[in-house]
């Protein structure tokens, strides 16, 4: 009674406090749990004038579109009916405390074997945006990913003017293959894997293409309207670069953060990046291309050159049909495949809408080189296995680590179990020779060490990672994608980084937040984040033919204090390994 009489007494206070209690209780009556099927078959899907018996879920290519709300619990049942083991990752998705959803195969969890499921349980966060969800064994996604947006709590808005409509463009790589058979190949001869036959815009090639035309997206607009693109990369192996005919492009978002509003005509998207853009319809009524083509970094190496594309359509334009009118989309200009200044012009410009807490003090400061190698031919190999440059097999590395995913555990088993041999803690915090990273690198350093080292960090630990590109064999842009977090990207740059002079160039005011960076060819990019998600968390190329070769490394967060900053147990149905 007392208490309540002091409250009372203070009118200002007891007034906050019951409000505070209704907004809280308002939002958990309004957060939801959504309940999902997905089944992961075999379906036949004809591009390129083939058909092929492809993996997908529930018969879809792209998979169904998630809409969430920030707040809500998802529960998705991932039922396998393929032929091969499969795990789903939601990329983007900070898995609070939730790591056994996270996805990645051998990682936090052991693969779904053919004729089982799993139920994938989180929630989201203080997330808003465009994110997606895709396979994570193999190169399953190749054909299996889908949109997940996640919309602003109800009652709330978007930043910016409420578009009129919005469209989700998921961009894509297709073989006129299996991809299995792609990667098994060149896994069993040490060479690259061939490349993609064509792109796609929402699983269709576009115009351009043979046997495609029919199928080409159409995405409608109307004059005067303002609407919302949501673009994804989801491409295996390439950046993009994305433009519309004759239409500026207003970025507000990426990787599920509001970015600083800014105008450009062309985007440029690494594999598992997303950015969302507003378009007015300010142009003739028309019809009008919507493009996207190869970013390619590495001088010399085979890439698919082939462009896709989808048509914006004002609904005034004149009907196709009529007679004597042209209806051939505007098509656009677009960068040249080995444009690194506009890729560069676009991610310098950006930035967070307001001043961002960036952690200052650092517990943590590592210096991560990522790039390619060669691995001289095993004795007992033929020569037939060996078919990289000059009879070697490639390989790839972080501070000449090459990583070894498990094959018995996941990662996140072995650590919660205490299971001895699955894995070591001493991944280095810095190379272990320096070298002139970008330079002419001394072939002794061309072949990386195997292992499967994880680094550990400390619950609350302030963390900043040089992500150093090398020019071992080729330099080129890789895209680092880091699993159960969001970054700040403080500073980019090219050449090697150097701390006397390149830190001066580090945004600490407003610098964008997100969850895969690209890594600029032949330079580098500094993050910084603070370890708040204990559990064991991937950190790799998002192409995935690096991912294939080694391009990757673990941490391992340790449990804070109490419940709230550990990890959850691991659910009943979590896959048997």
């Amino acid at each position: 009674m007392e208490a309540l009489s002091c409250c009372i007494a203070n009118p200002r206070s007891f007034l906050l406090g019951l409000l505070l209690l209704l907004a809280s209780a308002v939002f958990f009556a309004e957060a939801k749990v959504q309940h999902h099927e997905f089944v992961v078959q075999a379906t036949p899907v004809k591009r390129l004038c083939k058909t092929h018996n492809s993996i997908t879920v529930n018969g879809q290519f792209p998979g169904p579109t998630l809409e969430v709300y920030n707040g809500d619990t998802l529960a998705i049942k991932v039922t396998n009916r393929a032929r091969y083991n499969v795990t789903i990752h939601w990329h983007g998705i900070r898995q609070m405390r939730t790591g056994w959803a996270d996805g990645p195969e051998f990682v936090t969890q052991c693969p779904i074997r053919p004729g089982g499921s799993y139920t994938y349980r989180f929630t989201i966060q203080g997330q808003e945006g465009t994110l997606w969800w895709h396979a994570h064994s193999s190169w399953l996604r190749a054909t299996v990913y889908g949109a997940l947006i996640i919309r602003p709590r109800p009652g709330t808005s978007y930043p910016f003017t409420k578009p009129k409509r919005e469209t989700t463009l998921l961009l894509g790589e297709w073989w006129d293959a299996n991809p299995i058979d792609v990667v098994r190949q060149a896994t069993r001869t040490g060479a690259a894997p061939n490349v993609s036959d064509a792109y796609t815009i929402n699983g269709q090639p576009g115009d351009l293409y043979n046997c495609s035309s029919k199928d080409t997206v159409i995405v409608p607009i109307d004059s005067g309207e303002t609407n919302l693109l949501r673009v994804v990369n989801s491409a295996l192996n390439q950046e993009l670069f994305f433009t519309v005919a004759n239409h500026k492009l207003i970025v507000v978002g990426a990787d599920a953060s509001y970015t600083k509003p800014f105008t450009t005509s062309v985007l440029m998207l690494g594999p598992g990046q997303t950015t969302d853009v507003l378009i007015t319809g300010n142009q003739p009524p028309a019809r009008y291309y919507i493009a996207a083509r190869a970013y390619q970094s590495a001088q010399g190496a085979p890439f698919d050159n082939t462009t896709t594309t989808a048509i914006l359509d004002y609904k005034s334009a004149p009907c196709p049909a009529k007679k004597g009118v042209s209806t051939t989309p505007v098509f656009p200009s677009l960068p040249a495949f080995n444009d690194t200044a506009t890729a560069t012009a676009f991610s310098n410009s950006l930035r967070s809408p307001r001043k961002v807490e960036v952690p200052t003090v650092i517990d943590e400061n590592l210096f991560f080189t990522v790039g390619l190698g060669l691995n001289r031919c095993p004795p007992n190999f033929k020569s037939n296995q060996c078919q990289g440059p000059n009879g070697t097999r490639f390989t790839a590395s972080m501070n000449n680590v090459s990583f070894v995913f498990p094959s018995s555990f996941s990662l996140l088993q072995a650590h919660q179990q205490g299971i001895p041999g699955v894995f070591t803690t001493d991944f280095p915090a810095a190379p272990p020779v320096k070298f002139d990273y970008t330079g002419n690198v001394s072939r002794s350093l061309w072949q990386p060490v195997p292992g499967t080292k994880l680094y550990k960090l400390k619950f609350g630990s302030r963390v900043q990672i040089v992500i150093q590109g090398t020019s071992i064999f080729t330099a080129e842009n890789h895209p680092i994608h880091l699993h159960g977090y969001d970054f700040y990207i403080i500073a980019e740059g090219f050449g090697n980084f150097n701390p006397s002079t390149d830190t001066s160039k580090f945004n600490l005011v407003d610098p964008p937040l997100r969850n895969t960076v690209g890594v600029p060819v032949n330079g580098w990019a500094v993050i910084r984040f603070v370890a708040d998600n204990p559990g064991v968390w991937l950190m790799h190329c998002h192409l995935d033919v690096h991912i294939t070769w080694g391009l990757a490394m673990a941490f391992l967060v340790e449990n804070g204090v109490g419940v709230l900053q550990s990890i959850e147990p691991p659910p009943a149905d979590l896959p048997l390994c």
